[in-house]
């Protein structure tokens, strides 16, 4: 599994103009932000794994593969993490107002997912949603959106 991640990035940055590098730690931030979602509350279903896999492959346009690549790189970085600012810093600095509000539905997606939210869970999304200073009335619109979504 290391291997195919080891790949999977010298694939990537080997070929990427600096631009993709950037896109590289964009995606991986983002990840990073998915996995702690799913650990928020202490259990980690099937439902929740295979609804982020699913995200990462509609966002970011990878295979399966190299979508599993990610999650096992985003969770090495979630052990050496201290705190969610490495993160939301760089995705403050590259999305706009509008991919930071569909980040924050994605992680309203991967809470609602088991049919319950967690207090733990609606904690992490309100404190990333203000990382990333996304508005409180955005924060509550997505919210609103995907619980109103059928659970799939």
């Amino acid at each position: 599994m290391l291997n195919q991640i080891k790949l999977f990035f010298e694939q990537h940055l080997a070929l990427s103009a600096p631009e993709h590098t950037t896109e590289d730690k964009l995606q991986l931030a983002t990840v990073v932000l998915f996995l702690e979602m799913m650990y928020m509350d202490d259990k980690v279903e099937i439902k929740e794994q295979e609804v982020i896999l699913s995200l990462i492959q509609q966002n970011f346009s990878v295979t399966v593969d190299q979508a599993n690549a990610l999650i096992e790189l985003a969770g090495q970085q979630i052990k050496q993490a201290t705190d969610y600012y490495q993160f939301t810093s760089l995705i403050n600095k590259e999305y706009s107002q509008e991919e930071k509000v569909r980040l924050i539905e994605s992680l309203w997606k991967i809470a609602f997912i088991d049919g319950v939210l967690d207090m733990h869970e609606e904690y992490l999304v309100r404190k990333i949603a203000d990382l990333l200073h996304v508005p409180h009335t955005a924060f509550i619109m997505a919210k609103n959106r995907v619980n109103e979504e059928p659970i799939l």
